[in-house]
């Protein structure tokens, strides 16, 4: 390693239950990530964090992706763990990789590609969580080396893999986007790559100045208070956020899953006055840990078809309260203020039509590219 370079996530997943019925059984998988910054080593993570026992990976290799299950010739590295070619992850624990010769340019697609020699049966917790993008698994066997993977199966999951870190130099900075299915881009166009912060990657190399790796740590119905899903923002903070190599800065749009109480629950309805204090404490342990930190203005969901009936009036006061504390609070670094960058000014609880995917919930593509946009690259500087 260079003197005074250091690792940089340039992507990740955050680990949750998967949903479905998936299972493997001598299976190869080949995730296809596209990263932020590129490099010439890296190393990739995969984490078991909700299995019920062990993992045992058999093999495991990196490749700049071409197109479908196909690499780029030549580019095919063996990915080694300890010195060995497999490892077993333990029931709830994570594995980083021996660090591999890899050029990748900003925003290239990889393909890590990784052998499940055991069987892994649908009551076995798998670790995954849905990707907006095709991803592979072959037919039972192992194809970790194959140029061309054969396809058994599509799924539009990410299983297990959990990361991807390039060697950077000492300037290179790490920005966490911490959210829900906003920021993992539920509802948009798969294998666009519409997701903010991968508007926010792109503006970042376009840009040319202070490198930034990009991690989307985005969760699907992820709520600032409550589990499901997965943990609560406040408890896998630590995790998806702290601990992520070389994050410099975090932004975090946490709280519409906590408006809406989509599981119904009277014990789990919070006031903005809760949702107030656990972003305090987001705050103070980024703060503890030298991050900066930015928040964010949750958008309006005025009569989503999503889940009807989880707009109230009463949940829009709480929303515009919060709110109204991001702008003026004083307790993070900054503010990024997605609901004036989306909202309908003739109907300021809704989103503008344009940027609405239709039920009036979750942006479109446009919307989510708008919320890229809506960021101000001078927070990094």
């Amino acid at each position: 390693m260079p003197e005074n370079n250091r690792w940089v996530g340039t992507w990740t997943a955050a680990p949750a239950p998967a949903e479905g019925p998936a299972g493997f059984a001598n299976h190869t998988l080949r995730m296809n990530p596209r990263i932020s910054i590129g490099g010439d080593a890296m190393r990739i993570r995969l984490s078991n964090a909700y299995g019920a026992r062990p993992l045992r990976i058999g093999a495991a290799h990196v490749a700049v992706r071409a197109s479908g299950p196909g690499i780029v010739p030549g580019s095919d590295r063996t990915v080694t763990f300890g010195g060995a070619p497999g490892v077993t992850i333990p029931a709830g624990s994570f594995v980083v990789s021996d660090p591999v010769s890899l050029s990748a340019a900003p925003l290239a697609d990889l393909a890590v590609t990784f052998h499940l020699p055991d069987e892994i049966p649908p009551p076995f917790q798998i670790t995954g969580r849905y990707a907006r993008q095709t991803n592979y698994i072959s037919p039972p066997g192992d194809f970790t080396s194959a140029r061309t993977m054969p396809v058994g199966k599509l799924t539009d999951e990410w299983f297990f893999l959990c990361g991807v870190d390039v060697l950077a130099a000492p300037n290179v900075g790490g920005i966490v986007c911490v959210g829900d299915s906003l920021t993992d881009a539920n509802i948009s166009t798969h294998d666009a790559f519409c997701r903010w912060p991968d508007q926010l990657a792109r503006r970042l190399i376009a840009r040319n100045g202070r490198q930034f790796g990009v991690m989307n740590q985005g969760l699907g119905g992820n709520r600032i208070l409550h589990d499901v899903r997965g943990d609560s923002g406040l408890r896998r903070f630590d995790r998806d956020v702290l601990a992520q190599p070389g994050v410099t800065h975090a932004v975090v749009m946490l709280g519409t899953n906590d408006l809406r109480n989509r599981w119904r629950k009277p014990e789990e309805e919070v006031t903005a006055a809760q949702m107030i204090a656990g972003m305090k404490q987001m705050a103070l342990r980024a703060h503890a840990g030298g991050i900066k930190i930015f928040s964010c203005t949750l958008t309006g969901f005025e009569n989503e078809t999503f889940l009807p009936g989880a707009w109230t009036p009463a949940r829009e006061a709480t929303r515009l309260a919060f709110n109204d504390w991001i702008r003026n609070g004083g307790a993070f670094d900054g503010v990024v203020d997605f609901d004036a960058g989306l909202r309908d000014p003739e109907r300021p609880a809704r989103m503008l039509p344009d940027y609405d995917c239709g039920d009036h919930l979750h942006p479109s593509d446009a919307g989510y590219n708008r919320m890229g946009d809506v960021i101000d690259l001078a927070l990094f500087e």
